[in-house]
């Protein structure tokens, strides 16, 4: 059992008055009901999961989580495991992908070095609350120990606390780990109890022969670990990455401390789905970004009963999907806070 009992403190629910008045404002304004689909409703969740009239997400923050592998050993990637530590540098110095649309999206950008295999030399941007060197192979001992877990858990509350001193209003959690989907997907398997074979994608872009090793890689894992896929937190512990514990921590402090999430693609989603199982109240503070092209992706959104907001074919990670579907957010609750009336404007109302 965790010595983490925060994870299970109350997540508050969202307020049903102020869920009902949205409904009601959005009534009102000046165009068909319902014809602005779900900019309606996600304006309308985030007025209920705030409890104010007029939601607001600025200021925003991604947090990228990163942290080795040690699966990777078992040749589970098309990169090496120096890419890790390489693309941390390329975060804090503003060229990958993620730092691009964090700037062009309005959002502050943070990255948290939970356990590479190498400690950088400092950055800018750069968090350094490393637990390990990386995580252990897990074909042969568990990922994790309970107590560096609980670090990890640890590491993503206090990047909520870091941004909720700054009064951020919604989070992005990212991830980076060359040979985080293959812990991703054993972690979904368990979860889920389902066939490592239907949920296996190609990562970085495996071959398929290289999927099919990887799937064989997860299954004799999942076989080893049998005795102790019984419940989420001994499955993360088990199979699962320093950056996976830290972005469910990450997303049930957040929760707790009324602040909503965007979720990013398959490994971020991962995390959401094993915090939930831990909490099924955290839900409602769940947005999905993107619907990611990792096979495992699907069974996820049908497992939670979730709709992303995006489908762009992508598979990147690092909160890059949910970058992107920050702006439609922010249109979402600017449409709800400064469309007219049919009363304002003097516009006609349908005939009922």
């Amino acid at each position: 059992m965790t010595r983490c009992q925060w994870l299970f403190d109350p997540i508050p629910a969202p307020n049903p008055q102020r869920q009902l008045q949205a409904e009601q404002h959005q009534a009102q304004l000046t165009k068909p009901p319902g014809s602005l689909g779900r900019l309606e409703t996600l304006a309308i969740q985030l007025s209920a999961l705030q409890d104010q009239a007029k939601p607001e997400i600025d200021p925003a923050r991604c947090v990228v989580f990163a942290a080795d592998h040690g699966i990777t050993a078992a040749g589970v990637s098309a990169f090496p495991q120096s890419v890790t530590m390489e693309m941390i540098r390329n975060f804090c110095h503003g060229g990958a992908a993620i730092s691009v649309l964090a700037r062009h999206a309005g959002a502050s950008l943070e990255v948290v070095d939970v356990g590479a295999l190498q400690d950088p030399a400092p950055l800018p941007l750069l968090i350094s609350q490393r637990v390990s060197s990386g995580s252990r192979d897990f074909r042969y001992q568990t990922a994790m120990t309970p107590e560096q877990q609980d670090q990890a858990f640890e590491v993503g509350k206090q990047a909520v606390e870091r941004a909720q001193a700054e009064g951020c209003r919604l989070l992005i959690g990212g991830e980076m780990g060359i040979g985080n989907s293959t812990s991703a997907t054993a972690t979904l398997a368990a979860l889920l109890g389902a066939s490592p074979g239907q949920l296996t994608g190609p990562g970085t872009g495996l071959s398929p022969s290289g999927v099919a090793h990887k799937v064989k890689v997860i299954e004799a894992a999942l076989r080893t670990h049998q005795h102790r896929l019984m419940e989420p937190l001994s499955i993360l512990g088990a199979v699962g990455g320093l950056e996976i514990c830290a972005l469910t921590g990450f997303y049930l402090a957040a929760a707790q401390q009324r602040i909503p999430l965007l979720v990013d693609g398959f490994i971020a989603s991962v995390a959401a789905l094993a915090a939930w199982k831990l909490q099924p109240d955290l839900l409602p503070w769940l947005f999905f970004a993107h619907r990611s092209t990792e096979p495992g992706f699907q069974a996820l959104t049908f497992a939670m009963s979730v709709q992303p907001i995006l489908d762009l074919n992508m598979r990147l990670g690092e909160g890059s999907g949910a970058a992107v579907a920050l702006p439609i957010l922010r249109m979402a609750c600017a449409l709800h806070r400064e469309m007219a009336t049919f009363a304002e404007a003097a516009v006609s109302r349908a005939h009922s």
